[in-house]
């Protein structure tokens, strides 16, 4: 099941695999639509409810008034369409009605749309096919593109020498000024690399302002991420001297659009993880993928804004075949996801995994090529969670080597989820493995053929609650089916 947010299609649509209540919940665009909508995923409230084929589901919602609810759902979508005064997106009848379909039972026969939804469903399967039947087009006048893309750089390069020389004179005064001076240094800073149109940059000095407050070794952790934005700083005052995939880099770590290029990966993607992770007034949902026959990974990422959930979503641990098209950049990570071809598989096989040293080595090699990159996805074989004097480690079965848990990650359900599922025995994971420890994403039981390098089985999400974890209760760690935590 391909999803996408508001209508938005994601190429032919392929036949929906079974929703589940998490995949649901996850649509969610805050908790009391969520808590709401709970409310409403039985049959009781329903009438007149079906579903065809192509992957719509429809119903009529008993409400306060004297006429029932009308809500219609493209799953292929996912996009709603209800006769509901909320102006939340999904709204409840939506949620509810998606909660009655995943419970699966007679409450959803298969059956043709009544008028009222098979109207809408026209309508909006007639766009999706005029949108991908349109062929594609640069811009109106190349040339005012040009001049605008000009401007824009000189902008930036302006942006880029204002913040050299306020990186000096912080160095210049000693870095404890930093903290004494407070975030409003560091706000009026990331508002004038706003004003340069150089949005990466400001969120970077944004980042600043907060290490000071993060904690004893404070300083260190300064210096560094200080460092770090004056590389990017040169590195955007010589961007025409650099290699062209280290530029292609450098413009999206300032902030800089690219489209994705090239041809399309054809691939058999699994799909790994899946989290949310607030920034703002944006939620930015990131999906992990991995090609069967490539070898890749691939990164998806979609946005949604206040009161709505980001566009794409995958359920973790199917198999689909697909084509992904990779953005430009070092290291080519994050991706587009293109045509479907035919149905996913519920299961797959986990990614053949990696020792904790080659781990650490391939993370070596890939800031080699991207300074900036905070994180590297591995695939973890044969390692035993176990308990440190700080926190947890994961710890190579094979040898002494070991990685610290992230911080961020020691909190979470899903460490714990994670270690009950290893009992003490060792454990194939899948994470993103960087400078501040390795954050487990997915793992794959001892006892399943999966959880050795080319078997199969079920993979069991490890995605914190932190990231948009739903209300219900986590399912038991020893099934294979995947069980996302989201």
């Amino acid at each position: 099941m391909l999803l996408t947010d508001g209508g938005e299609p994601l190429g032919a649509a392929a036949p929906a695999a079974r929703w589940t209540v998490e995949q649901v919940l996850a649509l969610a665009p805050d908790d009391a639509s969520r808590k709401a909508g709970n409310k409403l995923g039985s049959a009781g409230p329903w009438s007149d409810t079906g579903r065809d084929g192509p992957g719509a589901v429809w119903g009529l919602c008993r409400g306060s008034g004297s006429t029932p609810y009308r809500t219609v759902i493209d799953t292929t979508g996912p996009a709603y369409k209800c006769s509901c005064p909320s102006r939340k997106f999904p709204c409840k009848h939506a949620l509810g009605l998606l909660l009655l379909l995943a419970s699966g039972g007679p409450a959803v026969p298969a059956g043709e749309p009544p008028e009222w939804a098979d109207t809408w469903l026209t309508g909006r399967r007639a766009r999706v096919r005029a949108e991908e039947e349109a062929p594609g087009g640069g811009p109106a006048d190349p040339e005012a593109a040009r001049r605008r893309a000009e401007r824009r750089a000189e902008r930036i390069g302006g942006g880029a020498q204002e913040l050299e020389q306020r990186l000096t004179d912080l160095l210049r005064g000693g870095l404890a000024a930093a903290e004494q001076a407070g975030y409003g240094l560091w706000e009026e800073t990331a508002a004038r690399m706003v004003d340069a149109q150089a949005p990466g940059l400001a969120g970077r000095v944004r980042e600043l302002g907060a290490i000071p407050a993060s904690g004893p070794g404070w300083p260190v952790r300064l210096l560094e991420e200080c460092a770090l934005l004056h590389l990017l700083d040169t590195a955007w005052l010589s961007i025409d001297r650099l290699p062209r995939p280290l530029a292609a880099t450098v413009r999206t770590r300032v902030g800089l659009t690219a489209a994705a290029e090239g041809p399309p990966v054809r691939d058999h993607w699994l799909a790994l993880a899946q989290y949310d992770t607030p920034e703002g007034k944006i939620v930015t949902r990131r999906i992990w993928l991995y090609g069967r026959d490539s070898g890749r990974f691939a990164l998806l990422l979609s946005f949604g804004a206040a009161g709505r959930s980001p566009a794409l979503a995958l359920p973790v641990g199917v198999t689909f075949d697909a084509g992904v098209t990779h953005f430009p950049g070092s290291g080519q990570l994050r991706a587009e996801l293109g045509e479907q071809f035919g149905p996913p598989a519920p299961t797959g096989p986990p990614p053949p995994g990696v020792k904790v040293s080659e781990a650490i080595a391939a993370y070596g090699r890939a800031l080699g090529d991207d300074p900036w990159l905070e994180s590297w996805p591995v695939t973890l074989r044969d390692v035993i969670p176990v308990p440190s004097s700080d926190g947890w480690q994961l710890v190579d079965a094979e040898g002494d080597d070991a990685l610290p848990v992230a911080a961020a990650a020691l909190s979470r359900p899903g460490l714990w989820k994670l270690v009950a599922l290893s009992g003490g025995g060792p454990v194939t994971v899948f994470g993103e493995c960087g400078h501040r420890g390795f954050d487990p994403l997915a793992a794959w039981s001892p006892g399943s053929e999966g959880g050795r390098e080319g078997g199969g089985g079920g993979a069991t999400s490890a995605a914190p609650s932190s990231r948009n974890r739903p209300d219900a209760a986590v399912a038991s760690v020893t099934a294979a089916e995947t069980v996302p935590l989201i």
